[in-house]
């Protein structure tokens, strides 16, 4: 017979919203910085500079090809390890390795989403641009990023919302999020059917947030297109 008992979750919700909103920080914070480093290495990958383009294509074939439980470990357990005996010491701190792993791993795919905007914008958008005494980084400024962006967020979104996911990977470093607390409750209580629902459900209704925002956003672009 079945021993379900949904009130241990209710009873600790308090420490699964503390890990929820570690949760959220630690993705916001990351998103952010990862949108402004992949729209520089999107920048470097259209540039006409090799040595940019090259460099910026590494860069995301290996932050997209290796995966990123692997990158978390790297930068916090790796990194104090090539520092050891240095007179630079670090400590690693679970929470900036949590977002640096995240930042990094974040531009690598934010570069691919905003090159391919920049790149389905019409060529004829930069030549009448240049045409009217424009510099390039001006037509890319005024012209065309403008448009690209509008066209990359529901990419960008979904972005958002696979960084949410895998935050929960953060707990390998013993972060205290979402994941790592509903572990910590579950095998205290030894429920773990219903804390770790609880977990889902929270995941749920943050996912579902983030892509009703998304929703929201291209309703209100596709009205001031008209416009």
């Amino acid at each position: 017979m079945l021993d379900l008992d949904f009130g241990i979750a209710l009873r600790n919700l308090p420490v699964l919203l503390q890990g929820t909103w570690l949760t959220l920080e630690l993705t916001i914070v990351s998103v952010f910085l990862g949108t402004f480093l992949g729209l520089f290495l999107a920048l470097c990958r259209l540039s006409h500079w090799r040595v940019l383009s090259w460099g910026a294509a590494a860069y995301v074939d290996f932050f997209r090809g290796t995966p990123l439980l692997v990158q978390i470990l790297i930068i916090h357990y790796g990194i104090p390890q090539l520092v050891q005996g240095t007179s630079w010491e670090y400590v690693p701190n679970p929470f900036l390795s949590g977002i640096l792993a995240f930042t990094l791993n974040s531009g690598a795919y934010v570069a691919e989403i905003f090159r391919a905007g920049i790149q389905s914008i019409d060529k004829g958008q930069m030549e009448a641009a240049r045409s009217l005494g424009m510099s390039y980084g001006q037509a890319m400024r005024f012209v065309i990023l403008p448009q690209a962006f509008k066209r990359v967020i529901p990419p960008l979104g979904n972005e958002f919302i696979a960084l949410l996911k895998d935050s929960s990977l953060v707990s390998v470093i013993a972060l205290p999020e979402l994941m790592m607390q509903a572990k910590n409750v579950a095998g205290r209580e030894y429920k773990f059917f219903e804390i770790y629902i609880a977990a889902a459900v929270i995941y749920l209704i943050m996912t579902m947030t983030i892509s009703r925002w998304v929703a929201y956003m291209e309703r209100r672009l596709r009205v001031s297109d008209r416009h």
